[in-house]
């Protein structure tokens, strides 16, 4: 099913479409916080920033944005994903599990041997997504407190 299905680097001109992918959070804030990542993602040949389109038939149809970050706490550096979308009309192709492999493949390029994201427990799909490709609890447990 994913045969006409190109993983590519994001280019300025995919800005509107991933704003329109980009299913969490509220319309009003989305562009001015999608520019700030186009600005640091997009064209920064950098190999410790990774930002993936999913594109069919001319169409972008799902992203995933990730980097190589050094945590707090002694942890080493490892590869982070911080976003991922998937057009709703193209689920179930392996959009996401080829997005997935393909910044899995550029992060141990750029060094690293563990791959990491964070997902809100109430959010299902994704949850249920990354577990499909192998993720599972790590050593480190985030921690929070409202202000």
């Amino acid at each position: 099913m994913t045969d006409h299905i190109t993983i590519r680097n994001a280019r300025p001109a995919d800005f509107e479409a991933v704003v329109a992918l980009d299913l969490v959070g509220v319309a009003d804030e989305k562009p001015a916080y999608w520019r700030g990542v186009f600005d640091r993602y997009v064209g920064a040949e950098r190999d410790d920033r990774i930002f993936l389109v999913a594109e069919r038939e001319g169409e972008a149809i799902g992203f995933i944005i990730g980097e190589v970050r050094a945590w707090e706490f002694g942890s080493p550096p490892c590869g982070w994903v911080f976003a991922l979308s998937v057009s709703p009309r193209t689920r179930e192709l392996g959009v996401g599990q080829l997005m997935f492999e393909e910044i899995c493949r550029r992060l141990k390029k750029a060094g690293v041997t563990t791959v990491r994201t964070m997902v809100d427990r109430e959010n299902k799909l994704t949850l249920s997504f990354f577990r499909s490709q192998g993720l599972r609890t790590g050593r480190y447990i985030e921690l929070e407190k409202p202000l």
